[in-house]
């Protein structure tokens, strides 16, 4: 069965989009949609304010990141710590994908399906 899901997850999702002009509370409610997994940004060390955009949270960081005015896309079958590279790379935000309660990180070695499906 785990050759059936890997397969899915390159089809399913494969649209979700990251868009720069987005508030971080509506990116993480359309992924909680898309994937049903929480992705929490930060600023430091604290979660940041859901209010700002991307864009604005990403001026608030000390890094220089250019970011694409079309965003990034995620896909299931992307590996949880690889998405969370791309935060970084292309907006220099940091992100944690966590479980849909929001209380357990996912850990990085698997992809971002088998997270969906609860399995770690």
């Amino acid at each position: 069965m785990g050759i059936l899901n890997n397969l899915m997850d390159k089809f399913k999702n494969a649209e979700f989009t990251v868009a720069p002009q987005k508030k971080l509370k509506t990116i993480s409610a359309d992924f909680k949609k898309a994937f049903n997994l929480s992705l929490v940004f930060y600023k430091g060390v604290q979660i940041a304010d859901g209010d700002l955009t991307l864009a604005a949270l990403n001026k608030k960081t000390s890094k220089e990141v250019k970011s694409t005015a079309d965003g990034l896309k995620i896909k299931a079958s992307m590996k949880v710590g690889d998405a969370e590279k791309l935060f970084d790379t292309n907006f220099g935000v940091t992100v944690q994908i966590k479980d849909a309660a929001g209380t357990k990180l996912v850990p990085n070695g698997i992809t971002i399906g088998q997270a969906a499906r609860g399995e770690y």
